[in-house]
């Protein structure tokens, strides 16, 4: 019940539920009382197909029992459990305690199998069949929504079965990653490059360090304003993974290739944000994970970046 911003609203739904309650109580026992006029046919006056009649018996007592029971019942679960309003109730229930106390008991449950794999080396985790299948459940479970199932990503979602790495690609930064997620942001730099032909030149000279199609004449008249890019991305263009920069001479596009995809983000600006998962994932999963994910770019000798 943490949505109440003030103590009205608790007591609001309180009151609610208990009327509500006590309501059907209160109707109980006024049909109870009711006493059957037994003097005439017994009928409430309805006739159907000419001499079918609706009789004006009570309620079988066993019927009326049953509604007392369940009032009594709702009353002890109110009591028990969060239902009104603001209190908690005696077992002092919650559903996010619930679900810790699930999940700590899970972990609890995987620790004997991940043991093994606490000591174990990367290089040694990602030959072992059995670590291999658990990362690939956990890849299914935690990443494959964003990077696929075969860990080749789309548009930008990162492939991690290249060899190209924005942060490195080494088993200690691949942990990093996946433990404490990941923040990337190229902020507008239309102002610092200069006019609209001036953004195109640099998108065109961009495209050359990669060797791919491109205005030969604007990439050359760019090459000047990339300053502005170097900061981040090196006089190369060959990036920065201390700060997440891409490599830009490498012909892979995480957000998308050709001239006005460039010039899109260099007049807007980018944002992605990849979720930390130290809290859904125990160090051990991490490790085996990493593992996983390491292996993916290096099963037919990839080389690391």
């Amino acid at each position: 019940m943490s949505d109440f911003v003030n103590n009205f609203w608790s007591v609001y739904v309180a009151a609610i539920t208990l009327i509500g309650i006590f309501g059907c109580l209160l109707l109980l026992i006024m049909v109870a009382r009711k006493k059957v006029d037994s003097a005439g046919d017994n009928t409430t006056g309805h006739v159907w197909d000419e001499d079918l009649r609706e009789l004006n018996n009570p309620m079988p007592k066993w019927w009326m029992g049953l509604f007392v029971i369940t009032v009594i019942f709702g009353l002890g679960y109110l009591a028990a459990y969060p239902g009104l309003g603001a209190f908690n109730g005696k077992l002092d229930w919650s559903q996010n305690g619930a679900y810790e106390r699930e999940m700590a008991k899970a972990k609890a449950d995987l620790e004997p199998m991940y043991a093994k794999f606490t000591t174990m080396p990367t290089e040694e985790m990602a030959k072992d069949p059995q670590a291999m299948a658990i990362g690939e459940r956990l890849f299914m479970n935690n990443c494959a929504q964003c990077h696929g199932s075969d860990a080749r990503g789309s548009k930008s979602f990162p492939n991690l079965a290249d060899g190209d790495w924005l942060h490195g690609g080494s088993p200690e930064k691949i942990k990093e990653t996946i433990s404490n997620g990941r923040i990337g942001m190229m902020p507008p730099m239309a102002a610092a490059v200069g006019t609209a032909d001036d953004v195109r030149n640099v998108a065109n000279y961009v495209l050359s360090l990669s060797g791919s199609p491109h205005d030969a004449v604007k990439a050359s008249l760019g090459k000047s304003k990339f300053v502005a890019c170097a900061a981040c991305h090196g006089m190369d263009g060959k990036g920065n993974p201390a700060l997440g920069a891409p490599n830009l001479s490498d012909d892979i596009w995480l957000h998308g290739w050709g001239e006005a995809a460039i010039v899109n983000i260099v007049n807007n600006g980018k944002h992605n944000e990849m979720p930390a998962q130290k809290e859904k994932l125990t160090e051990a999963q991490i490790a085996v994970l990493a593992s996983y994910v390491w292996g993916l770019s290096h099963k037919d000798g990839a080389v690391q970046k």
